[in-house]
């Protein structure tokens, strides 16, 4: 078991463990040092969002990476995505992204991206704890050999260039009225600059962050805001993104939400219609609706599961040659254009699609009726419920129950003290029965 390494790098509780200065000190030293081969200079880039505690996990990394020898280029406030192209385009060793994505100011996380842009595997990131639980003063660089930091300018440029490179030349969203919410967090200079640089009308939301804010009441985690505004100003989309920007959640012209299975729907016909498909599916979660199952199996399409976390997304996608993936949640990966799951690149593609379409959102992204499905949550305090042989009867109950004309998904999650139970099927009211008697028995042996 590890450590302090969950499904997306390190996260939690900032100031507590394993989100402290000296825990970030001593992981900038062990990934440092798990990357430095060869002769020449190593460089590190590091990025982060709005959360206040990202000034002290910064500080302690670059003093962890510069003590070993590496030189760091600090981005300052950056969505995910951008770490990963930046990391790449500075042919740099290793990218870091201080990060919690969707969780509030309190918490904190670092994610790290290999020098090809993609996140590192799970036994590299063991490589990492392994080295940062070790003594590594023998290790540590001389007074002459020290690494130096700086900050990088026209990093934001290169970015929003970047992602409006990956809409055709001719490509225009003038005459579409947008709002895009950027949660308060890493992407709240880049993405309304993007946007109203390719021709959009652009009404900016959570774009005031002030270290606390970040996914508060906003962002793709909280979307009631957005389609108020929406409603407002009468936009023809919002588009919600959550605190590191790697994921996007879309708002229609009449306020409702459309998620990430709906999106991938979107992108997977258009890429299809347009020979663009490196294999005739796509790569989704185990939380994906079944009803996204359907429709691509209408179209001729497969839809390959993975584990949750877009990371296990992109190892599949990459494996078996597939261009389109994601999550349910929003995560949508775009391997053409990049790495990992990038908000902003995603809902670019989705206007394309509208304006080469002429019609609304609403119509252009309702490309499926999802089957009936409910998710909860149980929090636990420690040790394994999951485990427990009450729970698994339950379990095995709730999967003879549904039977062929549903799923059921139960896991805990990789980032945040939880159980996680969903099911769905084309019985709503047997699906919500299913969830809770499992609900309860999980609660009980959690207490």
């Amino acid at each position: 078991m590890r450590k302090f390494f969950g499904t997306d790098g390190i996260r939690g509780q900032a100031n507590t463990f394993p989100m402290t200065a000296e825990m970030a000190l001593k992981v900038g030293m062990a990934a440092g040092l798990a990357f430095k081969t060869g002769g020449h200079k190593h460089r590190v880039v590091i990025g982060k969002d709005t959360r206040l505690s990202g000034y002290m996990i910064e500080n302690a990394l670059v003093a962890g990476f510069t003590s070993v020898g590496m030189d760091v280029f600090l981005l300052g406030p950056m969505p995910t995505p951008s770490v990963a192209m930046l990391t790449r385009s500075l042919r740099a060793d290793l990218g870091v992204m201080i990060s919690a994505s969707h969780n509030p100011f309190q918490d904190n996380g670092i994610k790290f991206f290999g020098p090809d842009g993609f996140k590192l595997s799970d036994a590299i990131e063991s490589e990492i704890e392994r080295l940062a639980v070790s003594d590594m003063t023998a290790s540590l660089s001389g007074p002459r050999d020290l690494g130096r930091a700086k900050r990088i300018d026209g990093a934001q440029q290169r970015y929003i260039e970047f992602a409006k490179r990956t809409l055709p030349r001719e490509m225009s969203l003038e005459g579409l009225r947008v709002v895009i919410d950027c949660a308060n967090g890493a992407a709240y200079k880049v993405a309304p600059e993007a946007l109203w640089e390719l021709g959009a009308d652009v009404i900016p939301h959570g774009v005031t962050p002030d270290g606390y804010n970040i996914n508060k009441d906003c962002g793709s985690t909280s979307t009631d805001a957005l389609a108020r505004r929406v409603h407002e100003v009468r936009a023809d989309i919002g588009i919600a993104l959550d605190g590191d920007a790697d994921r996007v959640i879309i708002v229609d012209e009449n306020g409702e939400t459309i998620d990430g299975d709906q999106l991938m729907a979107v992108v997977a016909q258009s890429w299809q219609a347009h020979d663009r498909l490196s294999q005739p599916g796509i790569v989704a979660t185990v939380m994906s609706n079944l009803g996204l199952e359907r429709y691509l199996g209408g179209l001729g399409l497969s839809l390959a599961r993975t584990k949750v976390g877009d990371r296990y997304v992109v190892e599949h996608m990459r494996a078996n040659g597939y261009n389109v993936g994601g999550e349910q949640s929003g995560h949508i990966v775009l391997s053409d254009f990049a790495t990992t799951g990038d908000g902003l690149i995603a809902a670019l593609q989705v206007m394309a699609c509208v304006k080469d379409q002429g019609r609304p959102v609403s119509e252009v992204c309702r490309r499926f009726d999802p089957v009936p499905q409910v998710l909860k949550n149980v929090r636990y305090a420690g040790g394994a419920p999951l485990e427990q042989k009450t729970v698994q009867e339950a379990i095995r109950d709730g999967e003879n129950r549904l039977g062929n004309s549903g799923r059921l998904v139960i896991r805990a999650s990789g980032t945040e003290p939880l159980i996680r139970v969903m099911a769905e099927g084309d019985d709503a009211a047997l699906v919500n029965q299913v969830v809770n008697d499992i609900v309860d028995v999980v609660a009980k042996s959690a207490a």
